[in-house]
């Protein structure tokens, strides 16, 4: 098998610092890192963590591993352990990283804050996901194009460390909006090598991905057709990326065999939906510590109906009109007062973006109105936990009658995927149409209008009263489409895409 070098900017591991000044190491979170984490042979969260060893030098092998996982340090911990290790091998440096090799980048702290949070997060995110106001945004100026310089320097220093380690012929992976410029320098630093790009995020519409400085536009389109093959979630999103190509100079589509020719080369485009690896799921959801979490949320819930969401405080979650939503419903059928509980799972995002922090805000605010309004002394209509708990999101999963997942825009979302398959007795699915997930479960979700408050209150009212019977076979139907595509068919078909 050829060498696999896989690029993103979060990776299978990350650092603290304890009180004493000590490192230690946790599992990597994140969808992107659990899908490719099942196929690198990277840790994934296997229980109750496990006391970590300190950073032991050792000499490198000597010979190229067959999976090789490059990823950025996310803070000064990060970055820490990345100087600590043999040019930043963190398995060569006495960490148990499931026999994984991770070489972790010590990209400068101010380079990947401007990267990672101006770019990445404040702006190819929200151009992906329609979440600009732009009567106020937008806005690019002198400060914006220094930005940008730094988002060109981190994606050079992937780039860079790729080419490096690469044996000849080898196959790169490089994952996400993060890396979109990588592809291009990598294919001028060592065009012997076989690369494809992979875009977890939906893809903006041609005339909103205008909104981007005409010759960033360019970039990002250029640097994804260096890649030999680009793949999408969903057909909506793989469209989209066409259409938008069509607006480089040059370039020439083909809709039928779904390749872009630019500058004498051609990238294939492809669809590869993505799953969850079932055994791996059902087999963290039956440890101890899960099993602790569902007796204390049923006790604290007891014989209600229990409606169910897990996300973060991300803006395109849409975390503030789902809650408004319950609210609608529970002033529409007061029947349901006393008799059904909320359990909001709402975990902290980017908190050092104002916008997230606002929102953040906003959703608490929503969480107290509706505890103020119908909350009694023996019905706690809404439990709001901000905690990062996976235990306990698994918990909710296996106790769930309903799983509200309404986000305004998703390029695919593996909670609606992971509910099904660890309900209990079967769940409802309440699900946004504009959700990736959309395309392969709406015949036995419920779908919404995520911006119809009202709808989505009504389809929960539905929800609730679908026969114990009908809701079984919705969900072992959702659950069968779910594992359809686990992590490791996706990779693979990725993979064989480049020959």
């Amino acid at each position: 098998m050829s060498q696999v070098l896989v690029a993103s900017n979060r990776g299978p591991v990350s650092f603290s610092l304890s009180d004493g000044g000590e490192l230690t190491m946790r599992r990597g979170g994140g969808g992107l890192v659990s899908g490719l984490a099942a196929v690198t042979g990277a840790p994934r969260d296997p229980g109750p963590p496990r006391p970590p060893e300190p950073a032991v030098a050792s000499s490198p092998s000597g010979s190229d591993p067959d999976v090789l996982w490059v990823c950025a340090s996310l803070g000064e911990a990060d970055r820490t352990a990345a100087r600590l290790s043999p040019d930043g091998r963190i398995d060569q440096a006495g960490y148990d990283t499931g026999g994984a090799a991770v070489r972790m980048l010590d990209i400068p702290a101010a380079t990947f804050h401007r990267a990672y949070n101006a770019v990445a997060n404040s702006t190819l995110w929200f151009v992906h996901h329609l979440l600009y106001d732009t009567p106020r945004s937008p806005h690019f100026d002198a400060r914006a194009r220094r930005d940008w310089q730094s988002y060109e320097a981190y994606n050079a220093a992937f780039a860079d460390a790729l080419a490096r380690d690469a044996s000849h012929g080898a196959k790169a992976a490089i994952q996400d909006y993060h890396l979109s410029l990588a592809p291009r320098m990598l294919r001028d630093r060592r065009p012997d090598l076989k690369i494809v790009h992979f875009s977890h995020t939906p893809w903006a519409p041609p005339e909103y991905y205008r909104l981007l400085p005409d010759d960033i536009g360019r970039q990002i389109l250029l640097g994804i057709l260096g890649a030999d093959h680009a793949g999408f979630l969903t057909e909506r999103w793989a469209s989209a990326f066409l259409d938008c190509c069509e607006l480089v100079p040059g370039a020439r589509v083909d809709r039928t065999a779904r390749t872009v020719t630019c500058s004498g080369h051609t990238t294939h485009v492809g669809v590869h939906g993505l799953g969850v690896d079932e055994a791996a799921l059902r087999k963290r959801a039956s440890q101890p510590d899960v099993a602790e979490r569902a007796r204390a949320l049923r006790e604290q819930v007891g014989d209600r109906q229990l409606i169910v969401r897990i996300d973060r405080t991300e803006l395109s979650k849409n975390i503030v009109r789902g809650l408004a939503a319950y609210r609608e419903m529970l002033v529409n059928h007061p029947e349901w007062r006393g008799r059904v509980v909320h359990l909001a799972f709402a975990y902290p995002s980017r908190y050092d973006l104002p916008e997230y922090r606002e929102y953040t805000a906003a959703v608490q605010r929503m969480a107290g109105q509706i505890a103020d309004e119908f909350g009694t002394a023996d019905w706690d209509p809404l439990i709001l936990q901000v905690n990062d708990d996976y235990p306990r999101s698994l918990a909710a999963y296996g106790l769930a009658d309903v799983l509200l997942v309404n986000p305004i825009r998703d390029g695919m979302n593996l909670v609606a995927k992971e509910g099904p398959v660890l309900s209990e007795e079967g769940c409802a699915l309440v699900l946004s149409r504009e959700a990736g997930a959309a395309s392969e479960l709406s015949e036995d979700a419920l779908m919404v209008n995520p911006f119809d408050v009202s709808q989505t209150a009504e389809t929960l009212h539905q929800a609730l009263l679908m026969p114990r019977a009908e809701r079984a076979a919705r969900c072992a139907r959702l659950a069968a489409a779910a594992t359809a595509l686990p992590p490791q068919r996706w990779f693979a078909d990725q993979l064989a895409a480049l020959g």
